[in-house]
């Protein structure tokens, strides 16, 4: 499954559309999703944001045996952007120690 994680954009073909990142990440427990794109914005930071869901998978890869999906950041607020790409580096490297 490809998950979309947007407020605005439409969803490209054969993407799930989620609006907020508790949707995304009951879908990630699932274990099914192979790949997952995120926003930042979703028009109510209260409610959460894209990072949350970089920030689950991140201590899910650190504290379970969590396989992680292909994540990309299609955000365009450029501090969040890079905020949520230090986050999947982070998740990279730990995911490439934990097959070694």
């Amino acid at each position: 499954m490809k998950v979309y994680l947007d407020d605005e954009r439409e969803t490209p073909r054969d993407w799930k559309r989620v609006c907020w990142p508790e949707e995304a990440i009951e879908l990630l427990k699932t274990g099914k999703v192979e790949e997952i794109s995120l926003d930042h914005d979703l028009g109510d930071d209260d409610h959460g944001t894209g990072y949350d869901v970089i920030l689950w998978i991140e201590e899910a890869v650190y504290t379970t045996d969590f396989k992680a999906p292909v994540i990309k950041v299609h955000s365009a607020n450029p501090s969040a952007r890079e905020k949520m790409e230090s986050g999947i580096r982070s998740i990279l490297k730990r995911s490439k120690k934990s097959k070694q």
